[in-house]
């Protein structure tokens, strides 16, 4: 008898590759459908939420949505309500508001540091969207930045689009110490989490990003994901302004000794001033990360 697995052949090549299928095995006992009460209760604490997905060409984003807390709630064990969507200016508001769609979401608390990441498919509601769970689980704090709320200060700015990284931009990214990438499979979209020191994300060329692939939980999700397509989405926020910058493109990874190092190509890009309400103070960098 076959036990099930929440793995796709992607992320079992990667972890075979790496040597972490029992590790990885262990670990996935995790991932079920349901929303726990610990898990519920969590999510009605939170002030965002990364969504990713791919819009109407199939290019993948990762957005942010945010609200006061309560605006992401459980409304059963097996569904979430978000009161919420994308702004109009959102490269996936037109694909969430048409109908179902194969969403990866990540509710991350700075606060806590905490996270947790419920995949699945979302639809659209008079008051946002709703996601139906097919994957929820929980991540340790491993790379995560400690953070505390400020202020919460509406007032979206100017959208800017390109399809190359301005140099403003190229140092956004690298003073970034947290980014968040959306993958897609066969099996479903997954929204992820990478942290570290500023300057762990490297930019090569106005088109060109890489960072080196931290130890993590095992499971290879994200690199999984890549090994099957190469489509990602990257969101970077800046924690103090609210201003958030999407790229979409394509990303594949290196193995070389004994190292793993992402390199994403920039396809898309758009830039939001203010597109978060959302102050945050300055970092507290977790004792995991890594000195480049």
């Amino acid at each position: 008898m076959t036990t099930p697995t929440p793995y796709h052949p992607g992320s079992r090549a990667v972890q075979d590759r790496v040597g972490v299928r029992e590790a990885a095995d262990h670990v996935g006992r995790a991932i079920g459908p349901g929303i726990r009460p610990v898990a519920a209760a969590f999510l009605e604490l939170q002030p965002m939420l990364v969504l990713g997905a791919a819009d109407e060409r199939g290019r993948m984003w990762a957005s942010l949505l945010t609200g006061r807390p309560g605006f992401v709630r459980a409304t059963g064990t097996h569904q979430i309500s978000v009161t919420r969507g994308p702004a109009v200016s959102d490269p996936l508001a037109g694909v969430l508001a048409a109908g179902s769609s194969p969403v990866g979401t990540i509710a991350l608390d700075p606060r806590t540091r905490r996270r947790m990441r419920l995949n699945g498919t979302a639809r659209p509601t008079p008051r946002g969207l709703a996601v139906e769970a097919e994957q929820v689980f929980s991540n340790c704090p491993k790379y995560l930045q400690h953070r505390e709320i400020e202020a919460y200060e509406e007032g979206p700015g100017e959208v800017r689009r390109g399809e190359r990284l301005t140099p403003d931009q190229e140092e956004f990214v690298r003073a970034a110490d947290t980014f968040f990438i959306a993958t897609t499979a066969p099996d479903g979209v997954d929204a992820s989490h990478r942290g570290g020191n500023p300057g762990f994300v490297r930019v090569t060329s106005p088109t060109r990003l890489e960072w080196r692939d931290y130890p993590g939980n095992s499971m290879f999700l994200t690199l999984g994901n890549l090994e099957a397509d190469p489509r990602a989405g990257l969101l970077f926020v800046d924690w103090t302004r609210g201003t958030t910058l999407q790229l979409s493109g394509m990303a594949r990874t290196v193995f070389a000794a004994g190292e793993r190092t992402v390199r994403f190509t920039v396809e898309h890009a758009v830039e939001a001033e203010g597109a978060s309400p959302l102050r945050w103070s300055a970092p507290a960098y977790s004792p995991a990360n890594p000195s480049e």
